[in-house]
């Protein structure tokens, strides 16, 4: 399936006009007329992530949107004299304090088949004090993020506004990241072992996770994407309380009960790969009470757990 995505500044666009006393549900509606040979889904909301902000005055008014920008024009290049200047100006500088929410919507039966939305809801708040006397930072990086200064407390300027950050055709981004770097291969691996197992029989992958997608620079100085799945469930369950059951029917039941739980099968084993080693020993302990008496897996569940054994891989 080749349905057309929508151009980014499009999406910008109706991110920027959104009214939010039209309800959350409102902006999926606009998502998916913009799109309507997909079908998009809002599955999760991660929050409480900061940006740097602007500078403001002392009644909040902007003085620039940009502190980094602000900061290196006005300092051209010398941060001791950017403080001798605005020592006593009464600025504050201020901080975005974000959360990202994620759409999905599937274009093929592939696990790896769907594409992913992300719009980012900004709020502009207090952060601190521009300048403290007797504070003398020694970088143009530590005065626009200085790690031990007095924060104030959160107070909203302005209202809060969405932006769009990316919108992302996971299966091309497999094909052209997956022979660069073993996460993408690990990440290539975990799409077939939901595709053989049966999560994949049952469940599209997309509703029960999302892509934590990051840019970075290799060593050769090329720009990368790593690529970690992240679990839209949002419950207090934890895998690794699993590992302290016993082993033969109660192990059986607590595997099966978390998983109706998350909401599909196998969950507690691709809740493992995502949690790296923290785990192993559950997954240990399952293929013990299988050589044994016990047969509580499903064979294409049994199939991907011994494959895993002889080659473990995380995520």
């Amino acid at each position: 399936m080749n349905a057309p995505i929508a151009k980014p500044e499009t999406i910008a666009s109706l991110c920027l006009s959104f009214d939010f006393s039209n309800g959350f549900e409102h902006l999926t509606e606009q998502i998916n007329r913009l799109m309507p040979e997909l079908q998009f889904t809002h599955v999760v909301t991660r929050g409480h992530w900061y940006r740097l902000g602007g500078v403001v005055d002392a009644d909040y008014k902007s003085i620039s949107q940009n502190i980094a920008q602000w900061a290196e024009e006005r300092s051209a290049g010398d941060v001791d004299n950017l403080v001798a200047e605005y020592i006593d100006c009464g600025y504050f500088a201020t901080r975005l304090a974000g959360k990202t929410h994620y759409f999905t919507a599937p274009c093929g039966d592939g696990p790896e088949q769907f594409i992913q939305l992300e719009i980012e809801e900004l709020q502009e708040v207090l952060d601190r004090p521009l300048i403290e006397r007797d504070w003398f930072p020694e970088s143009l990086e530590e005065f626009l993020d200085p790690l031990d200064y007095p924060r104030l407390e959160p107070e909203p300027i302005g209202s809060a506004y969405l932006q769009f950050r990316r919108i992302t055709p996971i299966e091309s981004l497999l094909k052209e990241s997956s022979g660069k770097n073993r996460s993408m291969q690990s990440l290539a691996r975990f799409f077939r072992d939901w595709h053989e197992s049966s999560a994949g029989m049952q469940s599209q992958f997309c509703n029960h996770w999302i892509l934590a997608l990051r840019e970075y620079q290799d060593s050769d100085g090329e720009h990368q994407l790593s690529a970690k799945p992240n679990s839209t469930f949002s419950g207090e369950l934890k895998v690794t309380s699993l590992g302290d059951t016993p082993h033969g029917s109660e192990l059986a039941n607590a595997i099966h009960g978390y998983d109706r739980q998350v909401g599909y099968p196998f969950a507690w084993f691709f809740n493992l790969l995502s949690s790296k080693s923290e785990n192993y020993n559950l997954a240990e302990a399952v293929l013990m009470d299988q050589m044994g008496a016990f047969d509580y897996l499903p064979p294409r569940d049994l199939k991907v757990l011994r494959a895993w054994e002889s080659n473990p891989y995380g995520v």
